[in-house]
């Protein structure tokens, strides 16, 4: 067998008499990598408010309806909201998803108000898309109601309300209620009336000039 040069067989004498020495700072490395790699800290994250399920348009927006999502700093939507207390009581302008950031123009804003200081804003669904299309908003409007078993006659339970919003969706989503979404603006005391109505009968509207 060749003998090894004179200094390789130095460096194997140097290794050999030193080798626990050097296996106890090969493990020091081990150790303090792991620590290092244990002890850096999570990427930074945004807490914001989502919605905790599905909510279909016209959803008054309440307590269980909102949840807090950490979101990525550069993935954070312009206009969300910085505390629930701005949404709830709010009604939705239109479908919000799961897990969707709640932002401003997700929720009918209390600035369709202005102007109608005298009046409340209520949601209702109009049967026929179709005559929702052919709104517009400050339209003036009547709101008739038709028993959808046909055993009343139809009866005007709101007149010459104006038309504050028209949300639009582009798709209906599963288990949504039907018809179109029409935002109007009632007196205080017609709202109670008209949402009974919005629930328990087919909505239609009659345009005024």
């Amino acid at each position: 067998m060749p003998r090894l040069p004179r200094s390789l067989r130095r460096v194997r004498r140097f290794v050999l008499a030193r080798r626990r020495l050097l296996a106890a700072v090969a493990a020091a490395v081990g150790v303090l990598a792991l620590l290092q790699a244990t002890s850096t800290p999570p990427p930074p994250h945004t807490p914001v408010l989502t919605a905790a399920h599905d909510l279909p348009a016209g959803t008054v927006v309440g307590v269980d309806d909102l949840t807090s999502t950490p979101f990525a700093p550069d993935s954070v939507p312009a206009g969300v909201l910085a505390d629930a207390r701005e949404a709830i009581g709010r009604t939705t302008a239109g479908p919000v998803r799961r897990g969707e950031a709640v932002t401003d123009v997700r929720l009918v804003t209390r600035s369709l108000l202005t102007g109608h200081p005298d009046l409340v804003a209520v949601p209702v669904r109009i049967g026929d898309p179709g005559v929702a299309r052919l709104l517009r908003t400050g339209d003036r409007i009547d709101l008739v109601a038709a028993d959808p078993q046909g055993e009343r006659a139809a009866e005007t339970v709101a007149r010459d309300v104006v038309v504050l919003a028209l949300p639009r969706t582009s798709t209906q989503a599963p288990g949504a209620l039907t018809g179109a979404l029409v935002l109007v603006g009632v007196p205080d005391w017609d709202a109670t009336d008209l949402a009974q109505a919005a629930v328990s009968a087919f909505l239609s509207v009659v345009l005024r000039r």
